[in-house]
């Protein structure tokens, strides 16, 4: 099976970049799974995909974390311990970085035991982001290390991705893609496909066991130790919460529990009340309710809370 990683930023194109080479395997007969992971998605942000691939049905699932190719396609990411390039890098992994370095350089620095090898930046840029269809530069590139996939299948796989963009950004992207596919005929099939792991032989992680602490100390009540009480967050609200008594049957578990900074407390009498001083307006409570006993007001038309923690 090939695992393929693409690493870049975000705006670079990885997502598509897996996807033109999913879709290339495919057209050559293989099993594919492609998918990108990020977290907030913002420009600049590091981002990674990756591609399996496989003659026959792919049971695993998730990130890839040994991989048999690494994609950078901004060199920067590589001294970055969130973008976490080379984690699974090991020698029978190839790294192909797209930087001005020569590659033993790159190896000098990253001490790699496996082949490195270099897509050259055509021109320097201030802006990263401004270089132009990198992403399926990528694409190309992998697909020659892999050996498997034929310029054809490339083509045809990288005129589906962009059909919806138009014919000008898909003839525009071509001839990066051929000019990359064609650099690397030396390395051509360099990459060679990881063992599948067969689920007889998988041995559990060690598991480090978390005792849960007591919720007054681990919740994020606003009350507890360790917070700022004094930062009076209910300034921030424009939707007030209130507490229609007559609909509340005191199930004051599900507002109390949901509401993310212990703002809702239980009063002697078992009914939850709001502490307009720390309540940001975030209506969770409101959305939790079963029996939408609390209702969504503009702060400007709320009546005055009887005191800061006491619902009217």
């Amino acid at each position: 099976m090939y695992r393929i990683r693409f690493h870049g930023r975000g705006g670079q194109g990885m997502k598509t970049a897996s996807r033109i080479l999913g879709t290339a395997f495919f057209n050559e007969g293989f099993e594919v799974q492609d998918a990108p992971r990020y977290g907030a998605e913002r420009r600049g942000a590091p981002i990674f995909a990756y591609v399996r691939a496989a003659r026959r049905a792919i049971y695993e699932r998730g990130v890839i974390r040994h991989p048999d190719l690494v994609i950078v396609a901004d060199e920067t990411l590589v001294a970055m311990p969130a973008a976490a390039v080379l984690q699974g890098v090991d020698a029978h992994c190839v790294v192909l970085i797209h930087s001005r370095e020569p590659a033993p350089v790159w190896q000098h620095r990253l001490n790699l035991a496996g082949p490195v090898v270099i897509l050259p930046l055509a021109e320097e840029r201030e802006d990263r982001l401004a270089l132009r269809q990198i992403g399926t530069a990528c694409a190309a590139a992998a697909a020659r290390l892999v050996g498997v996939v034929a310029w054809t299948a490339l083509e045809q796989a990288l005129r589906d991705e962009l059909a919806a963009l138009g014919d000008a950004l898909v003839e525009a992207n071509l001839g990066p893609a051929r000019r990359v596919y064609d650099f690397l005929s030396p390395q051509q099939g360099c990459v060679a496909p990881g063992p599948v792991v067969a689920a007889e032989g998988y041995v559990r992680p060690d598991w480090v066991e978390l005792a849960f602490e007591d919720a007054r100390v681990s919740a994020p009540a606003i009350h507890a130790a360790l917070t700022s009480e004094q930062v009076q967050t209910g300034q921030w609200r424009t939707l007030r919460p209130v507490i229609d008594c007559a609909r509340c049957k005191g199930c004051w578990w599900v507002c109390s529990t949901f509401c993310p900074d212990g703002a809702i407390q239980v009063d002697e009498s078992g009914r939850p009340r709001i502490d307009y001083a720390h309540c940001k307006g975030c209506m969770v409570c409101a959305a939790q309710c079963p029996h939408h006993a609390i209702e969504a007001i503009p702060e400007q038309d709320a009546p005055p809370a009887e005191d800061e923690r006491g619902a009217k």
